[in-house]
């Protein structure tokens, strides 16, 4: 195996044991980043230099006997989390020349264990959207088949992954931003529970749905992660102040008195019928490794999930990026007849044109006359959801679920049709508006091109996730399979 592929645990025994240095790892990866990336595009910037001066921090650390398992391993953060002195544009016109004065908190708990930071993952403006098309940049592709989407608006963080340009990656989530992009790209991908994580830092989206969480090459390595990044912070008013096992010991790979649950409503009317299969087989699977599965679970207000999520998030969406009027930081309209013609023109050339939509359906679902119509009525339906996955969890453990409804589709395919876009995450959306945890494994492949099987849990229930995941895992051969470049 070559060495930008190794796993987290893999190479964190390697750099204990001295038989590998950070600097030799890190230099791996950066070598595959200019090697690769020009087809791939999964980074909007490459921080060599900075990986450098990390990597020799990190050996010394080695050396010294106090490393943790992510020192000194190569990471992509996603360029929506504040990296203090490199560049967070958020894939965005109006955030190109952005360099923030500090650090999101994850980013500040990975730089204490010593992390290495390659770059900036590419990504859907502002994160909204589910194919990284809507990059202001560049559309980033997929590993495993280049004229395809990696999925969004991670998809820069999962490439990266998939393709051998960084060991793992953070990503954020609001509808389905890790997961699905995780599933589109044969990796691990994690959403945890609405306050696991800590969202200071993180450009919000949409300030209900957002969550952080980790894009791996196996569970394992995502426990690893999630160890690090999840907890309790002051400065995030969202965040829960609740201890944090050490996820680690979650996998355990039987599952033997677990009861999971299939949804019905998850196998959607225009589903690939390659993909259910995938799924069906997978289920077989965590049957065969002792799992009790409840068929006849009914989650009845899934149909109404995005429609609901459709009016929320953009209403969060258009109250949050009111912030970007051309004064404070960011793109500026210098000609302008006064300051409202300035704000005006500051949006319109630095906002993608999904923002904009996403903006003008917020404004219309919270104006006189429609907030009781729409917006009330979605937090109604929120309510329905929440209480549907409660009642489902009194009856299983977990449940299980495609990750997406369909392989990875071509480059410009949906571009046109944004409903047909929105659709892509009508499996992963409902968690977000539940605030509850789901995690995305490998499941096989569809005419060689990724399918994902989705674990879901109540609140607070990573530690059962992990377990569904790693038996599944290494049961499988899945997540060992690499795309060839």
């Amino acid at each position: 195996m070559q060495r930008h592929d190794l796993t987290i645990h893999e190479a964190h025994e390697l750099l204990k044991k001295r038989e590998l240095s950070s600097m030799e790892l890190t230099k791996a990866v950066l070598e595959r980043i200019h090697a690769v990336d020009a087809k791939v595009r999964a980074f909007v910037t490459v921080t060599d230099d900075v990986a450098l001066v990390q990597a020799k921090k990190a050996d010394e650390r080695i050396k010294a006997g106090n490393a943790s398992p992510l020192t000194g391993i190569p990471a992509l953060i996603k360029d929506n989390m504040c990296t203090r002195g490199v560049k967070t544009t958020c894939s965005s016109k109006m955030l190109e020349s952005f360099v923030p004065p500090y650090d999101a908190t994850v980013v500040e708990r990975l730089k204490s264990a010593g992390m290495v930071m390659v770059g900036k993952g590419n990504m859907d403006e502002f994160a909204m959207g589910s194919s990284t098309e809507n990059s202001a940049f560049f559309t980033t592709h997929n590993p495993w088949d280049l004229e395809r989407v990696p999925g969004g608006s991670s998809g820069g963080s999962a490439a990266s992954v998939s393709a051998g340009e960084a060991v793992y990656a953070l990503g954020s989530d609001t509808g389905g931003s890790i997961r699905q992009p995780a599933g589109f790209c044969s990796v691990v991908g994690l959403k945890p529970t609405y306050g696991r994580v800590s969202r200071y830092g993180l450009v919000a989206f949409a300030s209900s749905l957002d969550q952080i969480g980790p894009l791996t090459r196996d569970v394992t390595d995502c426990a690893l992660v999630m160890n690090i990044i999840a907890g309790h912070d002051p400065r995030d008013s969202t965040s829960v102040n609740q201890a944090v096992p050490d996820y680690t010991k979650s996998l355990i790979p039987d599952l033997k008195g677990m009861r999971l649950g299939v949804p019905r409503e998850y196998f959607v009317k225009g589903m690939e019928k390659g993909v259910e299969q995938a799924i069906k087989k997978a289920i077989a699977k965590l049957e065969e490794l002792g799992a009790k599965i409840d068929w006849e679970i009914s989650l009845p207000s899934t149909p109404y999930a995005l429609a609901c999520y459709y009016i929320i998030a953009p209403s969060e969406a258009m109250a949050n990026l009111a912030r970007y009027d051309g004064v404070k930081y960011g793109f500026s309209a210098r000609e302008a007849e006064n300051m409202w013609d300035a704000m005006e023109k500051t949006r319109q050339y630095g906002f993608g044109a999904e923002v904009k939509r996403r903006i003008m359906l917020g404004t219309y679902a919270l104006s006189a006359g429609y907030y009781e119509a729409y917006y009330v009525k979605a937090q109604k339906v929120r309510t329905l959801i929440s209480r549907e996955f409660a009642a489902a969890f009194t009856r299983c453990d977990a449940l299980v679920t495609p990750t997406s409804p369909t392989v990875p589709f071509r480059i410009g395919e949906k571009t046109d049709v944004p409903i047909q876009m929105y659709l892509s995450d009508v499996c992963t959306m409902p968690m977000n508006i539940a605030g509850i945890p789901g995690i995305s494994v490998p499941a096989g492949f569809v005419d060689g091109l990724p399918a994902g099987l989705q674990i879901i849990g109540k609140p607070f229930s990573e530690e059962t996730l992990f377990r569904v995941a790693y038996a599944y895992e290494q049961a499988t051969e899945w997540h060992k399979e690499r795309p060839k470049l």
